[in-house]
């Protein structure tokens, strides 16, 4: 019985696949599995059973993942899962920051008591009346499963859609609408497009990427959108830039004491993800992850570990090893198995930055002395077979 726990409530559409296999635990410890969504898991103590763990969403930060991966355990995330979710709202962000619709419902409430109200409207509502976003330029910077979205959506919206991603992976370009123009610098974003919308992760390369110089090179009257991370901003440089006109509306899904108090600023409550189709949608791509990496070995959107898929296991038995991406790991493991008379039907190995994984498909079942040996090899993190 495979024993998993929720740190998070997860949506039951996801844990209702755990088949008759597998039990939710209320403790850690003991655990094959942990299903997270926000809980900050940095100071927890990971048990020696835990083998993966499996975020319902995309942001991995609230979990230790060096960590993780010196300890053999594979972190997986949901991305895309939540895409739709997220492009709707930056949509309906792109219609708030053109139309003050905020300020004018604002001013409504203010007058509600009028009785005139109706006449007050129609001399006053000129004041909130904006732009639309037809044929306006929106400057798309990454270009992943969220990004990509966006760009087809503002596209089909009449936007004129630039899209800038240096490591776009050949499943976003081939979702990329024609009609969106991929620009091979984010300063041509900067200084052509009259809103701009960020979905990049949060590395060191982008922390801070939208500062004071970049802010300067953008168009007066620009509009920020940030549904990434809110570091991404250097946020005094973003409310001088308000301040100035130069920034027309900064809009953010992440509310801090800079934000909330920002002249200019839309702050909506981090509900990028947070519809129910999104937690039923991460819930169940994060269920699958962990069931197929438990029951087969394979790993699929991991964030610590590379991607490997051999499909359901067939063989006799299947063996896999996380280790470091070190020379002759292939070699010596190999060559426990031959010492041991095994065969081998299938492999492959994959590396990802430090770490390695190695799948192995035997015609006999590996010995506990093998799967020793195997585990003492310099660099070996965690062996299994199943």
């Amino acid at each position: 019985m495979k024993r998993i726990h929720c740190l998070n409530a997860i949506s039951k559409y996801g844990t209702d696949l755990l088949t008759g296999g597998y039990e939710l635990t209320e403790q850690m410890d003991g655990a094959d599995g942990v299903l997270v969504r926000s809980a900050a898991m940095h100071d927890m103590e990971l048990p020696d059973s835990l083998l993966a763990i499996a975020r319902a969403g995309a942001g991995v930060n609230n979990i230790p993942l060096d960590k993780c991966a010196e300890k053999g355990i594979v972190v997986f995330n949901t991305p895309g899962a939540n895409a739709n979710g997220v492009k709707e709202l930056v949509l309906a962000s792109l219609i708030l920051a053109s139309r003050d619709v905020i300020g004018g419902i604002q001013w409504c409430q203010s007058i509600k008591d009028d009785p005139n109200i109706a006449k007050a409207v129609e001399k006053g509502k000129k004041a909130f009346a904006g732009c639309e976003i037809r044929g306006k330029k929106l400057g798309v910077i990454g270009l992943g499963a969220i990004g990509v979205e966006v760009a087809n959506a503002a596209a089909a919206l009449g936007m004129t859609v630039y899209g800038y991603d240096p490591f776009i992976s050949v499943n976003g370009a081939w979702m990329l609408s024609r009609d969106v123009k991929h620009i091979m610098t984010a300063d041509d974003i900067y200084k052509e497009c009259d809103y701009i919308t960020l979905h990049v992760p949060l590395l060191d390369s982008t922390r801070g990427m939208i500062s004071a110089s970049v802010l300067q090179e953008m168009k007066d009257g620009v509009v920020v959108l940030n549904f990434s991370r809110d570091v991404l901003v250097d946020e005094d440089a973003m409310a001088e830039a308000l301040n100035s006109g130069k920034v027309k509306k900064y809009i953010t899904d992440f509310p801090n004491p800079k934000s909330a108090n920002m002249a200019g600023a839309v702050v909506i409550p981090h509900l990028g993800a947070s519809t129910e189709e999104s937690e039923d949608n991460c819930a169940k791509m994060a269920v699958k992850e962990i069931m197929d990496y438990l029951e087969n070995g394979n790993i699929r959107n991991s964030v610590n570990y590379p991607n490997c898929d051999m499909g359901v296991c067939r063989a006799v038995c299947r063996l896999t090893v996380l280790h470091r991406n070190i020379p002759n790991m292939i070699g010596q493991i190999t060559a426990v198995l031959a010492a041991e008379g095994i065969n081998i039907s299938d492999m492959t190995n994959k590396s990802k930055d430090k770490f390695a994984y190695t799948m192995v498909d035997l015609e006999q079942k590996a010995a506990e002395e093998a799967l020793e040996r195997i585990r003492s090899i310099d660099g070996v993190l965690r062996v299994r077979a199943m």
